[in-house]
């Protein structure tokens, strides 16, 4: 039984304890400290050299074997921080074992797969929340609630922007089912789809920019895209486009933009560090700047995972977005190699972000400054 049957803390397995998992493992001490009730019983990595990264967290277990993390009693969600590669199988047993789960972006590599896990999410006891988590920052429930009230017309043209001159660790990066834009980009895509509205269609520029890395201190052969350009066709003449690469080194523009008949919105910061909003409206001809400082993480899908088993309820990111986000990734890429164009058949529900919905993170509303 899950907290949310008891009243006692929600018990959390990690699997994977690289990088993301700096990020992830104090969100939820904080949590629990913060009057959320949880507490990881135990963490997993193939590497048995991170189990004094685990013991230094004051996680009480470790295990290099994921499907231990599965198979045990007292897990009631397990958070899946591997390499993407492994997603999928790893959130598919979860679920097939009553977990609740968590996976970071991407679900899967694979579309079927995808299918597969969203479709077992509808019937399973455990929830899956699917990362990444941009809907859930004041910021973006806020440009919803502007763009949902017609504050600039209906939307026409869109940007998203992300990217670095990426990693120097973890060959993984630079292999099949890795690079930017399952990395990177799939937060812009996250980001215009929920506020616009699913794609209809996909086509794209990608390739190899820089065919030699060294990662881990050793040269690598690039074996996957480092460098995309995506057009999104969201119907009705209304377009985005989606750059990101491993390929940028430094920039100061806005990560997302959107143009519409009467006005522009566009995000301050990055949609995974969104730091407010600007709103032009023509009829009142001036710019709002909405600066917001929320203390907002990237992370805050396990909140809402966590909130979400305590209180019985399902989360806000669900897997049919997350779906349908893999899917213009999945076909964009492939459109790269083909030079055609490609229908995007998935859609989804959006997550809505009435004035009372609190699913979002809390925050302070900021009177805009002309």
């Amino acid at each position: 039984m899950d907290g949310s049957r008891t009243g006692r803390p929600v018990r959390v397995g990690v699997v994977g304890l690289g990088s993301v998992a700096r990020a992830y493992v104090p969100h939820i001490r904080r949590l629990n400290l913060e009057g959320t009730p949880c507490a990881i019983v135990v963490a997993c990595d193939l590497d048995e050299g991170r189990r004094a990264k685990a013991g230094g967290w004051g996680i009480p277990d470790f295990t290099t074997d994921w499907r231990e993390v599965v198979r045990r009693d007292d897990v009631d969600l397990v958070v899946v921080l591997t390499a993407m590669q492994a997603h999928g199988e790893i959130a598919k047993a979860a679920l097939d074992a009553g977990k609740h789960v968590l996976v970071e972006k991407p679900m899967s590599m694979d579309l079927g797969e995808a299918a597969e896990l969203a479709a077992m999410a509808r019937t399973s006891r455990g929830n899956l929340v699917c990362a990444p988590h941009v809907t859930l920052s004041p910021t973006y429930a806020d440009m919803w609630r502007a763009i949902r009230a017609g504050r600039i017309g209906r939307p026409t043209l869109a940007r998203g922007f992300y990217g670095w001159s990426g990693p120097d660790w973890g060959s993984w990066f630079y292999e099949p089912g890795g690079g930017p834009m399952f990395d990177l980009g799939v937060y812009n895509v996250a980001t215009l789809t929920g506020l616009i509205g699913p794609c209809r269609r996909v086509m794209a520029m990608s390739g190899i920019a820089i065919p030699e890395r060294i990662v881990d201190g050793k040269p690598l052969a690039v074996r996957t895209d480092d460098n995309s350009q995506f057009l999104l066709d969201f119907g009705d003449g209304c377009f985005g486009v989606v750059t990101t690469g491993f390929t940028i080194q430094k920039y100061r523009n806005n990560g997302i933009e959107i143009y519409g008949t009467d006005g522009t919105i566009q995000m301050l910061g990055e949609d995974w560090d969104p730091k407010g909003y600007e709103l032009w409206e023509n009829g009142r001809g001036a710019w709002e700047v909405h600066e917001q400082r929320t203390g907002w993480q990237w992370t805050d899908g396990i909140r809402d995972a966590i909130q979400a088993i305590h209180e019985g309820r399902k989360p806000v990111n669900g897997p049919d977005h997350a779906f349908h986000v893999l899917e213009i990734m999945v076909k964009g890429l492939e459109s790269g190699r083909t030079g055609q164009a490609l229908p995007v058949t998935s859609t989804f529900a959006e997550a809505r972000f009435d004035r009372a919905d609190a699913r979002v993170a809390p925050h302070r509303d900021h009177a805009p400054a002309t």
